[in-house]
């Protein structure tokens, strides 16, 4: 007898995903889709996610010893980045108003140095609440990636005035607002946005060894 309750159901599934019996969770992921009779972005994903942890179990049971051992490696690495980006887009297109799946295919477009493709998924995700102050920061290491160190910079900005709490991301923001306007020659503004991360964090990434060139130099 199969449950028909839906949190049963996605209990079962994630019960028999954690023991590894990944084809089994996929079953009653695919058993709420039947019962719904409709789509569940949600659900796609997690039936997704189990196709990824099969990869990986199959890369954990690789021998090492193995002499295809690095080959079968990258072969698996390269078969898992194409197909998270293949049902990404498979969702994105079922779903094109879901600013999530936006922003997800955004980021493995990114990852993949697919520039454009990332670029037009982000310009979407900004409008997403949740999502707005990472999407920015993505578009701007896009402009970056393509050289458009102004739009970057601009974007970068415009993340930190809607960041009030300084935490990882604002300092990231800082960092790579740091990063382009020293690369556009504008020095005395970069050397501020590290200034602001040295104050709390003197050992977030070599923020403290800019600081101190600066201020050798200065006095010299």
């Amino acid at each position: 007898h199969e449950p028909d309750n839906r949190v049963l159901l996605r209990d079962l599934a994630e019960l028999l995903a954690n023991k590894g019996e990944f084809d089994r969770a996929a079953h009653y992921y695919r058993l709420i889709l039947e019962k719904e009779g409709g789509g569940d972005p949600g659900i796609e994903k997690a039936i997704a996610e189990l196709e990824l942890r099969k990869i990986d179990a199959r890369l954990e049971a690789l021998d090492p010893s193995a002499a295809d051992f690095a080959v079968e490696c990258d072969r698996l690495r390269r078969e898992k980045i194409e197909f998270q980006l293949r049902e990404c887009q498979k969702r994105a297109e079922r779903y094109p108003h879901d600013l999530g799946i936006s922003f997800e295919l955004g980021q493995l477009y990114l990852q993949g140095g697919k520039t454009s493709e990332a670029i037009r998924e982000f310009q979407k995700a900004v409008n997403h609440p949740n999502r707005r102050i990472a999407a920015m920061k993505h578009l701007g290491q896009c402009f970056l990636q393509r050289g458009m160190n102004d739009l970057a910079a601009r974007r970068f900005q415009e993340a930190l005035k809607e960041k009030p709490a300084f935490d990882d991301e604002k300092k990231d923001l800082l960092y790579l607002l740091g990063t382009v306007l020293d690369a556009m020659g504008r020095r005395d503004e970069a050397l501020e946005q590290f200034k602001q991360i040295y104050e709390v964090d003197i050992g977030y990434r070599d923020v403290s060894d800019k600081i101190d060139a600066y201020y050798q130099q200065t006095t010299c």
